[in-house]
């Protein structure tokens, strides 16, 4: 006899969007526990510069697989496929359901689609990689990955230099395409799981833009600097780690270093998010079976009545 499908309900979207709030508030009214999926809010320590859900909302909305390690360790989509199957398995367990929130687009294609062994990152590729975008610019880098990888390359920003040299380093490594293989394994994420993907897309760019802006001048009033500067005392950092590369830090660690100054720190930092928000929403755009959510100039709860009345639907048995 075959076993029907869990139901998984998953509310993507890109950084600013109400994500958060919008989750908090489904969770008082369902059976639902919220499992992160933010490749920024694992570090343990890195919570005003991620927007991390303060302890109040974490007392009244609990989060699964936040402040999972030291921001001096790396975190995969590998890992995190295997942590968040984990903890799904249990709150299936505890006879709820999984509710899978956040913007880390990667990290829901790992969990959704499955990924495939990948080689090892190659420091000396990497390296020569670096010593390339010195002299030639990422944007020809990017170049060069379209002509390798079309489809890797649509989805990333000429200036993506993270995701661009682990791309270009898959291709070069395997002969082969980073798509081919991100994509390849899709079995591996087995029959047990039935998604219900949502989105919050705001319609009205501006308004999104206008919410970064004022979330990154909160972030600095907050003390996003002093945050940054007590994690270097703490722990052996460098700018070159994950977690100093998250948009944010990486311009606060620029601060520090009298590389710019605290207006540039400000443009810069909101640049950056601006430009992590659209690389989420193409994502987004081509998300097979999503359901899309206008969140432009609406409050979390309307927003989250109106999804309320899907996942009714989708818990009645």
């Amino acid at each position: 006899m075959s076993i029907a499908p869990v139901p998984v309900i998953t509310l993507m979207g890109p950084t600013a969007s109400g994500k958060t709030d919008v989750a908090a508030w489904l969770v008082q009214r369902f059976p639902l526990e919220i499992v992160s999926v933010d490749s920024a809010l694992v570090y343990q320590g890195m919570d005003i510069g991620t927007a991390k859900p303060d302890a109040a909302l974490l007392a009244r909305a609990p989060h699964h697989l936040i402040d999972l390690l030291p921001p001096t360790e790396a975190y995969s989509a590998g890992r995190f496929r295997a942590d968040a199957t984990r903890v799904m398995q249990d709150i299936v367990a505890r006879g709820r359901t999984p509710l899978l929130v956040g913007g880390t687009m990667l990290y829901f294609r790992a969990l959704i689609d499955g990924l495939d062994d990948l080689p090892p990152a190659d420091a000396a590729l990497r390296a020569e990689l670096d010593a390339r975008a010195a002299r030639e610019g990422w944007p020809a880098l990017h170049a060069e990955l379209a002509r390798r990888d079309p489809a890797a390359a649509a989805r990333l920003a000429p200036n993506d230099a993270q995701r661009i040299q682990r791309a270009l380093e898959l291709c070069l490594v395997t002969g082969g395409s980073a798509s081919h293989l991100l994509g390849r394994a899709a079995a591996a994420a087995g029959p047990a799981w039935r998604w219900h993907p949502f989105a919050l897309f705001p319609q009205d760019r501006a308004w999104l833009h206008a919410r970064i802006g004022q979330r990154f001048q909160r972030m600095l009033a907050d003390g996003l600097v002093d945050e940054l500067r007590g994690l270097r005392a703490r722990h052996p950092l460098s700018a070159e780690l994950p977690s100093m590369r998250c948009v944010g830090y990486r311009q606060a660690w620029r601060f520090l270093e009298g590389e710019i100054d605290a207006a540039a720190l400000a443009a810069q930092g909101t640049a950056a998010t601006r430009q992590l928000a659209k690389r989420q929403l193409t994502w987004l755009r081509s998300w097979p079976g999503v359901t899309p959510l206008d969140c432009a100039h609406q409050a979390a709860d309307r927003l989250a009545g109106v999804l309320a009345r899907r996942i009714e639907a989708i818990l009645a048995p």
